[in-house]
């Protein structure tokens, strides 16, 4: 199965003054490579920060997560994953109780969460302490 998704649904940032100047192709300097998000620690205990909120929407019945001017949609995998956040249990306790509710192997479970936890903790929806 694919890795969890969330769209966002916030207006694009406006471009900058760099974005503002015309450049020709062979001025253009080649795009930066991604970092790496670092991946979320079997000790580390995530939950939302102040502000964040999971709500469900009953008029188009899906989940979002909400932060101050910014909102996401989310997918069912992704909405279950922060749902299992209360901020008392580490990432080892959460991946064994979504194994657990979903029949799944732990292994594949910490991967995907992981890297979707990694995802919104790089876009401040999520952070570990």
């Amino acid at each position: 199965a694919p890795a969890p998704v969330a769209r966002e649904l916030a207006a694009p940032a406006s471009p900058g003054p760099a974005a503002a100047s015309p450049t020709t192709s062979a001025q253009a300097a080649p795009s930066p490579a991604r970092r790496p998000v670092p991946a979320v620690a079997a000790e580390a205990v995530p939950f939302l920060p102040r502000g964040v909120r999971l709500r469900f929407c009953t008029v188009r019945q899906d989940w979002f997560l909400l932060a101050p001017e910014r909102a996401m949609k989310l997918d069912p995998i992704g909405a279950a994953i922060l749902q299992a956040l209360d901020g008392t249990r580490d990432f080892a306790a959460i991946t064994a109780h979504l194994a657990a509710a979903y029949d799944a192997p732990v292994e594949r479970i910490a991967t995907d969460a992981g890297a979707f936890l990694a995802q919104m903790r790089a876009r401040r929806m999520v952070e570990t302490r």
